[in-house]
Protein backbone atom coordinates (compact mmCIF):
# COMPACT_ATOMS: atom_id res chain seq x y z
CA UNK A 1 0.00 0.00 0.00
CA UNK A 2 2.78 2.46 0.93
CA UNK A 3 4.58 1.73 -2.36
CA UNK A 4 1.40 2.48 -4.34
CA UNK A 5 0.84 5.82 -2.58
CA UNK A 6 4.43 6.98 -2.94
CA UNK A 7 4.88 6.01 -6.59
CA UNK A 8 4.03 8.55 -9.33
CA UNK A 9 1.16 6.38 -10.53
CA UNK A 10 -0.11 5.89 -7.00
CA UNK A 11 -0.03 9.61 -6.27
CA UNK A 12 -1.89 10.33 -9.52
CA UNK A 13 -4.60 7.78 -8.67
CA UNK A 14 -4.87 9.19 -5.15
CA UNK A 15 -5.20 12.75 -6.52
CA UNK A 16 -8.07 11.72 -8.81
CA UNK A 17 -9.86 9.78 -6.07
CA UNK A 18 -9.63 12.65 -3.60
CA UNK A 19 -10.22 15.54 -5.99
CA UNK A 20 -13.08 17.79 -4.89
CA UNK A 21 -13.95 19.04 -8.38
CA UNK A 22 -16.77 16.53 -9.06
CA UNK A 23 -18.43 17.62 -5.83
CA UNK A 24 -18.79 21.14 -7.22
CA UNK A 25 -20.96 19.75 -10.02
CA UNK A 26 -23.02 17.49 -7.74
CA UNK A 27 -23.43 19.80 -4.74
CA UNK A 28 -23.48 23.22 -6.41
CA UNK A 29 -23.93 26.01 -3.88
CA UNK A 30 -23.53 23.56 -0.98
CA UNK A 31 -20.00 22.68 -2.13
CA UNK A 32 -18.36 25.17 0.22
CA UNK A 33 -20.34 23.97 3.22
CA UNK A 34 -19.04 20.45 2.63
CA UNK A 35 -15.43 21.68 2.53
CA UNK A 36 -15.82 23.74 5.72
CA UNK A 37 -16.89 20.64 7.63
CA UNK A 38 -13.26 19.49 7.42
CA UNK A 39 -12.03 22.20 9.76
CA UNK A 40 -12.97 23.74 13.09
CA UNK A 41 -16.05 26.01 13.16
CA UNK A 42 -15.21 29.56 12.15
CA UNK A 43 -11.95 28.65 10.39
CA UNK A 44 -10.88 31.04 7.65
CA UNK A 45 -9.25 28.37 5.47
CA UNK A 46 -9.93 24.77 4.53
CA UNK A 47 -7.73 22.37 2.52
CA UNK A 48 -8.99 20.74 -0.66
CA UNK A 49 -7.83 19.43 -4.01
CA UNK A 50 -9.17 21.04 -7.17
CA UNK A 51 -8.56 19.87 -10.74
CA UNK A 52 -5.59 17.85 -9.50
CA UNK A 53 -3.95 20.74 -7.62
CA UNK A 54 -3.47 21.36 -3.93
CA UNK A 55 -5.87 24.14 -3.00
CA UNK A 56 -7.31 26.12 -0.13
CA UNK A 57 -10.81 27.52 0.26
CA UNK A 58 -10.81 30.88 2.06
CA UNK A 59 -13.53 33.16 3.41
CA UNK A 60 -14.09 36.28 5.47
CA UNK A 61 -12.00 39.44 5.54
CA UNK A 62 -8.80 37.42 5.81
CA UNK A 63 -9.70 35.40 2.75
CA UNK A 64 -10.63 38.50 0.75
CA UNK A 65 -7.36 40.23 1.67
CA UNK A 66 -5.34 37.20 0.57
CA UNK A 67 -7.26 36.54 -2.63
CA UNK A 68 -6.88 40.08 -3.93
CA UNK A 69 -3.21 40.40 -2.99
CA UNK A 70 -1.54 40.56 -6.42
CA UNK A 71 1.88 39.92 -4.90
CA UNK A 72 0.73 36.42 -3.96
CA UNK A 73 -2.28 35.54 -6.15
CA UNK A 74 -2.66 35.60 -9.95
CA UNK A 75 -5.77 35.21 -12.08
CA UNK A 76 -4.05 34.11 -15.28
CA UNK A 77 -4.70 30.41 -15.85
CA UNK A 78 -6.76 30.05 -12.67
CA UNK A 79 -10.23 29.90 -14.23
CA UNK A 80 -11.06 26.57 -15.91
CA UNK A 81 -11.03 27.03 -19.67
CA UNK A 82 -14.64 25.92 -20.14
CA UNK A 83 -15.71 28.81 -17.88
CA UNK A 84 -13.24 31.46 -19.03
CA UNK A 85 -13.81 30.95 -22.74
CA UNK A 86 -17.60 30.68 -22.54
CA UNK A 87 -18.55 33.22 -19.89
CA UNK A 88 -15.86 35.90 -20.15
CA UNK A 89 -14.33 35.31 -23.57
CA UNK A 90 -10.82 34.54 -24.77
CA UNK A 91 -8.23 37.09 -23.64
CA UNK A 92 -10.64 39.15 -21.55
CA UNK A 93 -9.67 41.36 -18.62
CA UNK A 94 -10.63 38.61 -16.18
CA UNK A 95 -7.52 36.62 -17.17
CA UNK A 96 -5.04 39.51 -16.80
CA UNK A 97 -2.80 40.53 -13.92
CA UNK A 98 -0.60 43.46 -12.93
CA UNK A 99 -0.06 46.52 -15.10
CA UNK A 100 -1.78 44.97 -18.12
CA UNK A 101 -4.89 44.33 -16.05
CA UNK A 102 -4.94 47.85 -14.60
CA UNK A 103 -4.54 49.40 -18.06
CA UNK A 104 -7.47 47.43 -19.50
CA UNK A 105 -9.54 47.90 -16.35
CA UNK A 106 -9.22 51.70 -16.61
CA UNK A 107 -11.48 51.67 -19.66
CA UNK A 108 -14.09 49.64 -17.78
CA UNK A 109 -13.96 52.18 -14.97
CA UNK A 110 -14.40 55.05 -17.43
CA UNK A 111 -17.24 53.28 -19.22
CA UNK A 112 -19.27 51.99 -16.27
CA UNK A 113 -18.10 53.11 -12.85
CA UNK A 114 -18.09 56.90 -12.97
CA UNK A 115 -21.14 58.52 -11.35
CA UNK A 116 -21.94 60.38 -14.56
CA UNK A 117 -22.27 57.05 -16.36
CA UNK A 118 -24.62 55.74 -13.69
CA UNK A 119 -26.77 58.89 -13.96
CA UNK A 120 -26.85 58.51 -17.72
CA UNK A 121 -28.30 55.01 -17.36
CA UNK A 122 -31.19 55.95 -15.06
CA UNK A 123 -33.56 57.34 -17.76
CA UNK A 124 -33.05 54.17 -19.79
CA UNK A 125 -33.94 52.03 -16.76
CA UNK A 126 -36.98 54.14 -15.89
CA UNK A 127 -38.34 53.83 -19.42
CA UNK A 128 -37.79 50.08 -19.73
CA UNK A 129 -39.17 49.16 -16.31
CA UNK A 130 -42.23 51.35 -16.89
CA UNK A 131 -42.74 49.45 -20.13
CA UNK A 132 -42.50 46.06 -18.41
CA UNK A 133 -44.94 47.15 -15.70
CA UNK A 134 -47.41 48.34 -18.33
CA UNK A 135 -47.07 44.99 -20.12
CA UNK A 136 -47.92 43.09 -16.93
CA UNK A 137 -50.86 45.37 -16.16
CA UNK A 138 -52.13 44.75 -19.67
CA UNK A 139 -52.19 41.00 -19.06
CA UNK A 140 -48.56 40.06 -19.80
CA UNK A 141 -47.31 36.74 -18.46
CA UNK A 142 -43.52 37.07 -18.51
CA UNK A 143 -41.69 36.02 -15.38
CA UNK A 144 -39.73 38.59 -13.39
CA UNK A 145 -36.56 36.99 -14.75
CA UNK A 146 -37.61 37.15 -18.42
CA UNK A 147 -38.88 40.71 -18.02
CA UNK A 148 -35.58 41.69 -16.42
CA UNK A 149 -33.51 40.16 -19.23
CA UNK A 150 -35.42 42.34 -21.67
CA UNK A 151 -35.64 45.53 -19.61
CA UNK A 152 -32.07 45.47 -18.31
CA UNK A 153 -30.74 44.31 -21.68
CA UNK A 154 -32.42 47.06 -23.69
CA UNK A 155 -31.47 49.70 -21.14
CA UNK A 156 -27.79 48.74 -20.92
CA UNK A 157 -27.46 48.36 -24.70
CA UNK A 158 -29.01 51.75 -25.33
CA UNK A 159 -26.76 53.25 -22.64
CA UNK A 160 -23.72 51.57 -24.25
CA UNK A 161 -24.52 53.19 -27.60
CA UNK A 162 -25.41 49.97 -29.42
CA UNK A 163 -27.65 50.22 -32.48
CA UNK A 164 -30.73 48.12 -33.16
CA UNK A 165 -34.46 47.97 -32.60
CA UNK A 166 -35.85 47.13 -29.14
CA UNK A 167 -36.72 43.66 -30.42
CA UNK A 168 -33.18 43.08 -31.69
CA UNK A 169 -31.71 44.22 -28.38
CA UNK A 170 -34.07 41.92 -26.50
CA UNK A 171 -32.94 38.98 -28.64
CA UNK A 172 -29.25 39.70 -28.04
CA UNK A 173 -29.91 40.15 -24.32
CA UNK A 174 -31.56 36.71 -24.30
CA UNK A 175 -28.44 35.22 -25.93
CA UNK A 176 -26.17 36.83 -23.32
CA UNK A 177 -28.47 35.65 -20.54
CA UNK A 178 -28.33 32.11 -21.90
CA UNK A 179 -24.52 32.21 -21.87
CA UNK A 180 -24.69 32.99 -18.16
CA UNK A 181 -27.29 30.27 -17.67
CA UNK A 182 -25.37 27.55 -19.48
CA UNK A 183 -21.68 28.09 -18.77
CA UNK A 184 -21.78 26.24 -15.44
CA UNK A 185 -23.38 23.06 -16.78
CA UNK A 186 -20.78 21.47 -19.11
CA UNK A 187 -22.66 18.17 -18.91
CA UNK A 188 -25.84 19.58 -20.45
CA UNK A 189 -27.22 20.86 -23.77
CA UNK A 190 -27.40 24.30 -22.13
CA UNK A 191 -23.61 24.46 -22.25
CA UNK A 192 -23.55 23.73 -25.99
CA UNK A 193 -26.15 26.47 -26.48
CA UNK A 194 -23.94 28.83 -24.45
CA UNK A 195 -20.96 28.06 -26.69
CA UNK A 196 -23.05 28.74 -29.79
CA UNK A 197 -24.37 32.00 -28.37
CA UNK A 198 -20.85 33.03 -27.39
CA UNK A 199 -19.67 32.52 -30.97
CA UNK A 200 -22.60 34.52 -32.36
CA UNK A 201 -22.18 37.32 -29.82
CA UNK A 202 -18.43 37.59 -30.38
CA UNK A 203 -18.94 37.88 -34.11
CA UNK A 204 -21.74 40.46 -33.76
CA UNK A 205 -19.79 42.61 -31.28
CA UNK A 206 -16.67 42.42 -33.46
CA UNK A 207 -18.66 43.71 -36.46
CA UNK A 208 -19.90 46.66 -34.37
CA UNK A 209 -16.32 47.56 -33.40
CA UNK A 210 -15.19 47.26 -37.02
CA UNK A 211 -18.08 49.45 -38.19
CA UNK A 212 -17.18 52.20 -35.72
CA UNK A 213 -13.52 52.08 -36.73
CA UNK A 214 -14.47 52.18 -40.41
CA UNK A 215 -16.73 55.19 -39.86
CA UNK A 216 -19.91 53.45 -41.03
CA UNK A 217 -21.39 53.43 -37.51
CA UNK A 218 -21.36 56.48 -35.26
CA UNK A 219 -20.54 55.86 -31.61
CA UNK A 220 -21.50 58.61 -29.19
CA UNK A 221 -18.53 59.89 -27.19
CA UNK A 222 -18.21 58.38 -23.74
CA UNK A 223 -20.30 55.28 -24.48
CA UNK A 224 -18.92 51.79 -24.00
CA UNK A 225 -19.07 51.24 -27.77
CA UNK A 226 -16.92 54.32 -28.45
CA UNK A 227 -14.47 53.58 -25.65
CA UNK A 228 -13.80 49.99 -26.69
CA UNK A 229 -13.59 50.85 -30.38
CA UNK A 230 -10.80 53.32 -29.53
CA UNK A 231 -9.10 51.41 -26.68
CA UNK A 232 -5.38 50.84 -27.16
CA UNK A 233 -3.09 48.40 -25.40
CA UNK A 234 -0.10 49.58 -23.32
CA UNK A 235 2.02 49.66 -26.51
CA UNK A 236 -0.43 52.02 -28.23
CA UNK A 237 -1.99 49.51 -30.62
CA UNK A 238 -5.73 49.17 -31.01
CA UNK A 239 -7.12 46.01 -29.46
CA UNK A 240 -8.00 43.41 -32.10
CA UNK A 241 -11.63 43.99 -33.06
CA UNK A 242 -12.69 40.60 -31.73
CA UNK A 243 -11.13 41.24 -28.32
CA UNK A 244 -12.55 44.77 -28.17
CA UNK A 245 -15.95 43.24 -28.90
CA UNK A 246 -15.48 40.75 -26.07
CA UNK A 247 -14.75 43.57 -23.63
CA UNK A 248 -17.76 45.48 -24.97
CA UNK A 249 -19.87 42.47 -24.00
CA UNK A 250 -18.17 42.34 -20.61
CA UNK A 251 -19.34 45.93 -20.11
CA UNK A 252 -23.01 45.04 -20.62
CA UNK A 253 -23.34 41.38 -19.62
CA UNK A 254 -23.18 41.92 -15.79
CA UNK A 255 -26.35 43.99 -16.00
CA UNK A 256 -28.13 41.26 -17.95
CA UNK A 257 -26.84 38.59 -15.56
CA UNK A 258 -28.46 40.61 -12.74
CA UNK A 259 -31.82 39.37 -14.03
CA UNK A 260 -31.13 36.42 -11.74
CA UNK A 261 -31.08 38.82 -8.80
CA UNK A 262 -34.46 40.14 -9.98
CA UNK A 263 -35.86 36.60 -9.77
CA UNK A 264 -34.56 36.29 -6.20
CA UNK A 265 -35.99 39.74 -5.42
CA UNK A 266 -39.41 38.52 -6.58
CA UNK A 267 -39.14 35.55 -4.23
CA UNK A 268 -38.13 37.70 -1.26
CA UNK A 269 -40.83 40.31 -1.95
CA UNK A 270 -43.43 37.55 -2.21
CA UNK A 271 -42.45 36.40 1.28
CA UNK A 272 -42.33 39.94 2.73
CA UNK A 273 -45.52 41.86 1.93
CA UNK A 274 -44.64 44.50 4.50
CA UNK A 275 -41.55 45.45 2.48
CA UNK A 276 -43.62 45.61 -0.69
CA UNK A 277 -45.94 48.09 0.99
CA UNK A 278 -43.08 50.26 2.27
CA UNK A 279 -41.26 50.27 -1.05
CA UNK A 280 -44.41 51.08 -2.98
CA UNK A 281 -45.18 54.01 -0.67
CA UNK A 282 -41.64 55.31 -1.19
CA UNK A 283 -41.95 54.93 -4.96
CA UNK A 284 -45.21 56.84 -5.00
CA UNK A 285 -43.73 59.64 -2.93
CA UNK A 286 -40.63 59.90 -5.13
CA UNK A 287 -42.45 59.57 -8.43
CA UNK A 288 -39.59 57.47 -9.79
CA UNK A 289 -38.75 53.77 -9.95
CA UNK A 290 -34.94 53.79 -9.80
CA UNK A 291 -32.82 54.61 -6.77
CA UNK A 292 -35.32 54.65 -3.89
CA UNK A 293 -33.61 54.22 -0.51
CA UNK A 294 -35.75 51.28 0.64
CA UNK A 295 -35.61 49.58 -2.76
CA UNK A 296 -31.83 49.97 -2.72
CA UNK A 297 -31.54 48.47 0.78
CA UNK A 298 -33.62 45.54 -0.43
CA UNK A 299 -31.46 45.23 -3.55
CA UNK A 300 -28.28 45.06 -1.49
CA UNK A 301 -29.66 42.31 0.72
CA UNK A 302 -30.76 40.36 -2.35
CA UNK A 303 -27.22 40.68 -3.68
CA UNK A 304 -25.79 39.50 -0.36
CA UNK A 305 -28.00 36.44 0.05
CA UNK A 306 -28.99 35.52 -3.51
CA UNK A 307 -27.26 32.52 -5.04
CA UNK A 308 -25.11 34.09 -7.74
CA UNK A 309 -21.34 33.53 -8.09
CA UNK A 310 -20.44 30.88 -5.48
CA UNK A 311 -16.64 31.22 -5.58
CA UNK A 312 -13.67 32.54 -7.56
CA UNK A 313 -10.31 30.81 -8.23
CA UNK A 314 -6.78 32.20 -8.18
CA UNK A 315 -3.27 30.78 -8.53
CA UNK A 316 -0.69 31.07 -5.76
CA UNK A 317 2.46 32.71 -7.15
CA UNK A 318 4.36 31.92 -3.95
CA UNK A 319 3.94 29.49 -1.08
CA UNK A 320 0.82 30.45 0.84
CA UNK A 321 -0.02 29.88 4.48
CA UNK A 322 -3.36 30.95 5.90
CA UNK A 323 -4.60 29.56 9.19
CA UNK A 324 -3.54 25.93 9.41
CA UNK A 325 -3.41 25.38 5.66
CA UNK A 326 -0.38 25.65 3.37
CA UNK A 327 -0.51 25.73 -0.41
CA UNK A 328 2.63 25.66 -2.57
CA UNK A 329 3.29 28.09 -5.40
CA UNK A 330 1.18 26.98 -8.36
CA UNK A 331 -1.63 25.71 -6.15
CA UNK A 332 -5.11 27.16 -6.18
CA UNK A 333 -6.61 29.67 -3.77
CA UNK A 334 -10.41 29.77 -3.99
CA UNK A 335 -12.45 32.58 -2.47
CA UNK A 336 -15.79 31.42 -1.07
CA UNK A 337 -18.05 34.26 -2.26
CA UNK A 338 -21.28 32.89 -0.80
CA UNK A 339 -19.55 31.81 2.41
CA UNK A 340 -18.11 35.31 2.85
CA UNK A 341 -21.37 37.13 2.10
CA UNK A 342 -23.08 34.98 4.74
CA UNK A 343 -20.17 34.57 7.18
CA UNK A 344 -21.38 34.42 10.77
CA UNK A 345 -18.21 36.19 11.99
CA UNK A 346 -18.74 39.08 9.57
CA UNK A 347 -22.51 39.60 9.64
CA UNK A 348 -25.01 39.73 12.51
CA UNK A 349 -27.65 37.05 11.95
CA UNK A 350 -25.90 36.27 8.68
CA UNK A 351 -28.54 33.91 7.31
CA UNK A 352 -31.47 36.21 8.05
CA UNK A 353 -32.80 38.31 5.19
CA UNK A 354 -32.63 41.81 6.70
CA UNK A 355 -32.36 44.76 4.27
CA UNK A 356 -32.16 47.21 7.16
CA UNK A 357 -28.60 46.01 7.88
CA UNK A 358 -27.45 48.31 5.06
CA UNK A 359 -29.20 51.42 6.44
CA UNK A 360 -26.07 53.07 7.86
CA UNK A 361 -23.67 51.81 5.19
CA UNK A 362 -22.44 54.93 3.41
CA UNK A 363 -20.20 53.06 0.98
CA UNK A 364 -20.85 49.36 0.40
CA UNK A 365 -17.39 48.97 -1.17
CA UNK A 366 -15.89 49.63 2.27
CA UNK A 367 -17.55 46.47 3.62
CA UNK A 368 -14.73 44.01 2.95
CA UNK A 369 -16.93 40.95 3.28
CA UNK A 370 -19.67 42.18 0.93
CA UNK A 371 -18.47 40.75 -2.38
CA UNK A 372 -21.40 39.58 -4.55
CA UNK A 373 -19.59 40.85 -7.66
CA UNK A 374 -16.01 40.59 -6.48
CA UNK A 375 -14.01 42.47 -3.88
CA UNK A 376 -11.14 44.86 -3.25
CA UNK A 377 -10.63 48.07 -5.23
CA UNK A 378 -12.53 48.60 -8.48
CA UNK A 379 -9.73 50.41 -10.33
CA UNK A 380 -6.79 48.22 -9.31
CA UNK A 381 -8.44 44.93 -8.35
CA UNK A 382 -10.98 42.58 -9.87
CA UNK A 383 -14.15 44.07 -8.40
CA UNK A 384 -16.85 44.49 -11.06
CA UNK A 385 -17.02 48.16 -12.15
CA UNK A 386 -20.67 47.70 -13.13
CA UNK A 387 -21.96 47.17 -9.58
CA UNK A 388 -23.52 50.64 -9.30
CA UNK A 389 -25.30 50.10 -12.60
CA UNK A 390 -26.65 46.76 -11.37
CA UNK A 391 -27.87 48.24 -8.09
CA UNK A 392 -29.78 50.93 -10.01
CA UNK A 393 -31.36 48.37 -12.32
CA UNK A 394 -32.28 46.08 -9.44
CA UNK A 395 -33.80 48.92 -7.40
CA UNK A 396 -36.06 49.75 -10.35
CA UNK A 397 -37.15 46.13 -10.65
CA UNK A 398 -37.94 45.96 -6.94
CA UNK A 399 -40.01 49.14 -7.15
CA UNK A 400 -42.07 47.68 -10.01
CA UNK A 401 -42.51 44.30 -8.30
CA UNK A 402 -43.78 46.12 -5.19
CA UNK A 403 -46.65 47.68 -7.11
CA UNK A 404 -49.90 46.41 -5.47
CA UNK A 405 -51.52 46.18 -8.90
CA UNK A 406 -49.21 43.23 -9.53
CA UNK A 407 -48.99 39.91 -7.73
CA UNK A 408 -46.14 37.43 -7.51
CA UNK A 409 -47.44 33.88 -7.82
CA UNK A 410 -46.73 31.27 -5.16
CA UNK A 411 -45.78 28.45 -7.50
CA UNK A 412 -42.24 27.96 -8.76
CA UNK A 413 -40.30 29.92 -6.14
CA UNK A 414 -38.21 26.94 -5.07
CA UNK A 415 -34.47 27.04 -5.80
CA UNK A 416 -32.28 24.17 -6.98
CA UNK A 417 -29.05 24.69 -5.02
CA UNK A 418 -27.21 22.06 -7.04
CA UNK A 419 -27.49 23.96 -10.31
CA UNK A 420 -24.84 26.56 -11.19
CA UNK A 421 -25.99 29.24 -11.69
CA UNK A 422 -29.47 29.01 -10.23
CA UNK A 423 -32.61 31.05 -9.60
CA UNK A 424 -36.19 30.40 -8.46
CA UNK A 425 -37.41 27.74 -10.88
CA UNK A 426 -40.24 29.84 -12.35
CA UNK A 427 -38.16 32.99 -12.53
CA UNK A 428 -40.87 34.61 -10.37
CA UNK A 429 -44.23 34.57 -12.14
CA UNK A 430 -45.94 37.97 -12.15
CA UNK A 431 -49.55 38.78 -13.08
CA UNK A 432 -51.86 41.76 -12.84
CA UNK A 433 -53.62 41.62 -9.47
CA UNK A 434 -57.08 41.58 -11.06
CA UNK A 435 -56.26 38.89 -13.62
CA UNK A 436 -58.15 35.62 -13.54
CA UNK A 437 -56.11 33.18 -11.55
CA UNK A 438 -56.62 30.15 -13.77
CA UNK A 439 -53.91 27.50 -13.63
CA UNK A 440 -51.26 28.42 -11.01
CA UNK A 441 -48.50 27.10 -13.28
CA UNK A 442 -49.20 29.41 -16.26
Amino acid sequence: MLERLTSPVGRAVDAVVHDDSPSLLTRGYDFGERIWRRVRPGARSAPMRLLGDEAVLVRGAEGVDLFYDESRIARSGAMPGIVQETLFGHGSVHSLDGAEHRHRKATFVEAAYEDAQVERLIPWLEREWQSERAEWLDGGTRSAYDAAVGALGRAIMGWAGLPGTPAAKTRWAARLAQIVDGFGAPYSPAYLAAVANRLWSDRHAMHLIEAVRAGSLRAEEGTALALWASHRDPDGALLPARLAGIELQNSIRPMIAAARFVAFAAKELHDRPEWRERIHAETQERGALVGGELATLFAQEVRRTGLFVPMLPGRATTDIEIGDVRVPAGGRVVLDILGTNTDEQSWAHAHRFAPERFTDVDDYEDVRTFIPQGGADVATGHRCPGEKLVISGLSGAIAVLSDPRLRILDAGLGVNRRRLPTKPSSGGRVRAAGATRGCPFH
